[in-house]
């Protein structure tokens, strides 16, 4: 008797050293035991409504009642619900037919095969109970950043603690290029999705998603928190580079300066963390023609033509400037095209000067470089292409006085005189 007292009070103590460890609130540590004593009950008796169930899991014990009802001698039909009421009165002598008797009875009396089950049946809902609470806990929290402990790497993931030890996880295709954690050390991800596969929550972490330098963004930047700056998008190609777009609503807020702070004070820490990774700043606008064009900085853009239906763009720039856009191993492209939702193609726009045609770089002995430099401004590169406007569209066009217009036209003539 003895033993199967101790194996007893052994469950409460297990139980109260999982309270402890996994911070269950007393309601729920009440229920769920309280929950367990009953199933067992209920196996063997067949019900467990007549049953009071007692926990006190502060002191590490509880009682047990079953209440039965009394019926004349000879009459008891269920043990379980009814008792005699000869056997009442050895309880107390003034009960009578049809009163309640309430009688506390040792768990351990329902014998060794009812305590083992009672274990069973308490290690699993413990089990569900620790799944349930970590679920709960970040089901809502997708898209926070968490620092947590580096616990075990594997091929494949490294295993982090949080505060409380529960287990999360980050898989080697969410790590950055260049990503090493050895044991003991703090590592920061964003939460980027919480997986709950028949029970089994699984805490997935990110140090790729763009959220993870959105979130961190908005921890540098006063202007993000106080909603006066929005971050429309992020491009990332972790570890090497990032474009983000941002818009202000306040028109005396520069929204890239804002962001990037001086000499790039606001972003250092976050390239750092990313490994190294550059991240372009970048003025958002709903114009794509527009947006394309600051998507490909630091190249100069000539003009883009849009495909909306499927989402293409041709970019045309100068020859020098189309390895800015395409950028090393192509990254500058991807990430606008990423950027900006369009597929970018860009092509090397090339002055087709014919043979009786002349540029207008070989008049700047009679033709001041800044006209000249107006006259390219809109699209005119040579002689020809300049006398095939009317004079009255290139003084509208290209801003200049009649008299300046005049006299270029003057030069251009006399060349094609000669």
């Amino acid at each position: 008797m003895a033993t199967k007292k101790k194996d007893t009070v052994n469950l409460i103590d297990s139980f109260a050293e999982f309270k402890e460890t996994k911070n269950i609130d007393r309601a729920t540590l009440v229920s769920v035991l309280e929950e367990c004593f009953r199933s067992v009950i209920a196996k063997i008796y067949g019900s467990d409504e007549n049953y009071d169930i007692i926990v006190n899991p502060d002191k590490g014990d509880f009682e047990i009642y079953r209440n039965r009802t009394v019926v004349p001698d000879g009459e008891v039909e269920d043990p379980n619900m009814q008792i005699s009421l000869s056997e009442a009165r050895e309880v107390e002598d003034d009960y009578e037919v049809g009163e309640e008797v309430s009688q506390q009875v040792n768990f351990s009396d329902f014998g060794r095969r009812a305590i083992l089950t009672l274990r069973q049946t308490l290690a699993s809902r413990i089990l569900e109970l620790e799944h349930d609470t970590l679920y709960n806990h970040y089901k809502d929290r997708v898209g926070e950043i968490v620092s947590a402990e580096v616990y075990q790497n594997w091929k494949r993931e490294t295993l982090l603690l949080d505060d409380e030890g529960n287990e999360l996880l980050l898989p080697r295709t969410e790590q950055i290029p260049g990503d090493f954690f050895r044991k003991g050390e703090t590592a920061r991800a964003v939460i980027t999705r919480v997986e709950n596969t028949n029970g089994n929550p699984r805490i997935i972490l990110s140090r790729t998603d763009p959220a993870f330098m959105q979130r961190m963004l908005e921890a540098e930047v006063p202007e993000i928190q106080d909603g006066l700056i929005t971050i429309h998008k992020i491009s990332r190609i972790p570890g090497e580079r990032a474009k983000v777009a941002v818009e202000s609503y306040d028109d005396r807020i520069d929204p890239v300066g804002a962001c990037v702070g001086v000499k790039g004070s606001r972003v250092h820490g976050i390239v750092r963390e990313l490994r190294g990774e550059n991240i372009d700043v970048i003025s958002w606008t709903s114009n794509p023609q527009l947006m394309i064009t600051r998507a490909l900085g630091p190249a100069r853009v000539n003009s883009v033509v849009l495909n909306e239906e499927e989402k293409k763009a041709e970019v045309f720039l100068d020859p020098d400037q189309v390895s800015l856009a395409i950028g090393k191993s192509g990254l500058n492209i991807k990430l606008a095209s990423m950027l900006t939702g369009y597929t970018i193609d860009v092509f090397r726009e090339v002055e087709n000067v014919n043979e009786d045609d002349v540029s207008l770089d070989e008049f700047t002995d009679d033709i001041d470089p800044w006209i000249i430099d107006e006259l390219k401004k809109i699209g005119l590169n040579t002689a020809r292409d300049v006398l095939e406007v009317p004079r009255e569209s290139l003084v509208q066009r290209a801003d200049l006085e009649e008299e300046t217009v005049d006299e270029v036209l003057k030069i251009l003539n006399a060349e094609f005189e000669d």
